[in-house]
């Protein structure tokens, strides 16, 4: 089955870090532009960050920028999302997916054309 797993969430106070990770599985990610994305309760699915597989080039949003940071490993056929200065707003389900679009696209069109979607991974940011 070809789609992403994710994994790293869990309950955090404000003002710490998590690290996300978003693993393929039975393809390669180094064709796509992959992007992490979340959706809280009663909110439509945004874009946060992408990364391209060609260059590297990435792109945020400017709810994150400055707060995460997206890294890919392709030799683990894995993407990263480093998350730090979390906020309660950040209390979300994250998910990654993939596209063919370039980064800044990538994140905005990607609820409506990614690919491989996974379950996505619980984030509570609460005191």
């Amino acid at each position: 089955q070809l789609q992403f797993v994710e994994s790293g969430g869990g309950l955090v106070q404000p003002g710490g870090s998590l690290r996300l990770s978003c693993a393929a599985s039975g393809f390669t990610l180094d064709s796509y532009t992959i992007g992490w994305f979340r959706q809280a309760p009663g909110k439509e699915l945004e874009g946060l960050s992408c990364i391209s597989g060609s260059d590297g080039s990435n792109y945020y949003t400017d709810s994150v920028k400055g707060r995460f940071t997206i890294s890919r490993d392709n030799a683990k056929n894995t993407v990263y999302l480093q998350m730090n200065s979390l906020k309660p707003e950040d209390t979300a389900v994250y998910y990654c997916a993939a596209g063919s679009l370039i980064v800044q696209r990538m994140c905005l069109m990607g609820p409506r054309i990614g690919r491989f979607w996974g379950q996505g991974t619980q984030v509570t940011v609460s005191s």
